[in-house]
Parts: structure tokens; C-alpha cells; sequence
């Protein structure tokens, strides 16, 4: 796996709204995965959880995390990104999620009631395949 700066290329695909797929760990140490949105700058994650998910227990009590962000138009092609939440806060203003939002889908947020949470990640690995694959990878 490398390390980060990410090439060019990947930063093109990671700035895109791409499906991603995020995983977290359960007090028990086992891996839970589940869809979400991603907004990508300078070189670290944007996420926003609803204040009472799971998800978001977890990473509280452990802040490691991987996001697997997969091409739209090419899903062999995906770049995994394996860090640790650095920073987390309420989204008192949903300005956070309003902009993941209009990210994926050009509106805001339409669920105005619940409160949100979001948290910045910050790459220490990461690995890419399909017109992503890495150089550090054997066979590379």
C-alpha cells in the first residue's frame, strides 16, 4: 500500500461523486461496511452521519476507518483509502451535509430535523486497482 500524496489521476476519481463504501469496527473488533457519501479535499475525507447511527459509535470509540470509493462508470477501477477519523463535530448549521448533498445530488439536505454529526478522516494508506493499481502493489 502507499502512502499519501495521491497521484493526480486518483484525486480526479476521489473528487468525483462516486459510490463509496465505508468500514468501521464494532466493539468486538469485527467490520461493518455500508454505503455512504464522501466529499474529497486536500487529501482527506468529509463524512456526515446521522446522530444516531452506529457508524457513528464506532468510530468514536475507534476512530480507525477504510473508504472504498469505486469509478461511477468502472467499478474494477476504485481507490481505498485507510486512515482514522481526526476531527469530529456537530453539524449545528447542516452546511456539512448540505454540501455532500449537493455533491451527490444538486439539492440540499431535505431531512432538516435530525441532528448530524460530521468527521474528517485523514489517509495514512491507501491502494488503488483497475486504472488506479497502484505502483507499490506487487506485480505493479
Amino acid at each position: 500500500m502507499s502512502k499519501p500524496p495521491l497521484p493526480p489521476e486518483a484525486d480526479a476519481l476521489l473528487s468525483r461523486p462516486n459510490p463509496c463504501v465505508m468500514a468501521t469496527l464494532r466493539s468486538d473488533g469485527t467490520p461493518v461496511s455500508t454505503a455512504t457519501w464522501y466529499v474529497w479535499k486536500d487529501g482527506r475525507v468529509l463524512i456526515n452521519l446521522d446522530e444516531g447511527r452506529i457508524r457513528l459509535k464506532h468510530l468514536r470509540r475507534d476512530p480507525r476507518v477504510t473508504l472504498t470509493v469505486l469509478a461511477g462508470d468502472d467499478w474494477y477501477t476504485h481507490v481505498t483509502l485507510i486512515g482514522r477519523v481526526t476531527e469530529m463535530y456537530d453539524d449545528e448549521d447542516l452546511a456539512d451535509i448540505d454540501l455532500l448533498a449537493r455533491h451527490y445530488t444538486g439539492k440540499p439536505y431535505p431531512d432538516r430535523v435530525r441532528p448530524r454529526v460530521s468527521a474528517w478522516i485523514e489517509v495514512d494508506r491507501w491502494h488503488g486497482w483497475g486504472s488506479m493499481k497502484d505502483s507499490d502493489q506487487a506485480g505493479g
